[in-house]
């Protein structure tokens, strides 16, 4: 599948990175050390983000007493995809949005908010969760953190590159492979940049291909189409209290209330991904 091939180029990519930088840097020791440092730090993520996000946007846990019409949606759902039940999650906002997340299948989260809620139709909602229970076949947080977790190898070889230019100790001698201040200042300055947009590409790839999954759980695309398109235009009048962090994990940008571009993104723009699915649509996928 093409999004599944882009995203392994991308990772490779980082991976690419991560050891240019390591020999202009430190050689294959500093390397090792920013990768372990930034092993721990992403591994805690992997672990406990489930639980950070749903607390930080203060989501309520609510059972098939409370809400069975929703239960029955995402059970239904989660058993065409081939997938356990997720627990079910409702956010206190008004701005129609969701996400999942949990490390595995096993251990799955949908939240959707109370806005999404009252916005979508059935059918509607129905796109809405299909396309986050393509995130979990997918297993889009494992990459996600694998991606942070080579990101965070290259911010830290970024930091060190800038203590080293500052007080000059450390590094690589001129004539030493080619390195000495050239390669500092490309560690530095350029390789953060290059790693956030290969992140948000990796981002982006995976929005398409949950997209296209989740069409696929429904057998059509028009209803998750419908719902971004809905999504679109509320976005920008009931923007979402979202921190900046979290935001690739919502179904739309909750930050889209201003224009960005789109290397900059985290998400693709929404009318591409509406055309497509439209396109599924009409080819009868």
């Amino acid at each position: 599948m093409p999004n599944q091939i882009k995203t392994v180029l991308l990772l490779g990519g980082l991976t690419a990175l991560i050891v240019v930088l390591g020999n202009l840097f430190g050689g294959r020791q500093g390397m090792v050390v920013a990768f372990g440092l930034a092993v721990i730090m992403n591994f805690g993520t992997y672990w406990f983000s489930d639980k950070i996000v749903l607390a930080m946007y203060q989501a309520r846990e609510v059972g098939p007493d409370e809400d069975p019409e929703l239960h029955d949606l995402i059970g239904s759902l989660a058993e065409r995809a081939g997938l356990p039940m997720p627990r079910v999650f409702v956010i206190p906002q008004e701005s129609p949005n969701a996400f999942a997340t949990g490390r595995n299948p096993e251990h799955a989260v949908v939240a959707v908010t109370e806005g999404l809620r009252r916005m979508m139709t059935r059918e509607e909602l129905a796109g809405v969760i299909s396309h986050e229970l393509g995130h979990v076949k997918n297993r889009d947080i494992l990459i996600s953190s694998i991606a942070a977790t080579m990101a965070g190898v290259i911010m830290i070889l970024a930091n060190m590159a800038r203590w080293t230019a500052i007080f000059g100790f450390g590094g690589r001698d001129d004539d030493e492979d080619g390195g000495g201040m050239i390669g500092l200042l490309f560690t530095a300055i350029l390789a953060p940049i290059a790693a956030m947009l290969i992140q948000m590409a990796i981002s982006r790839s995976r929005e398409y291909l949950a997209d296209s999954t989740g069409a696929g759980f429904m057998g059509r695309s028009e209803p998750l189409a419908s719902a971004l398109t809905k999504l679109g235009q509320a976005s920008g009048r009931l923007p979402l209290e979202a921190n900046p962090a979290t935001a690739h994990m919502f179904i739309v940008n909750p930050l889209s209330g201003r224009s960005a571009m789109n290397l900059f993104s985290t998400h693709p723009p929404l009318e591409e991904r509406i055309v497509r699915l439209r396109a599924m649509s009409r080819s009868g996928s």
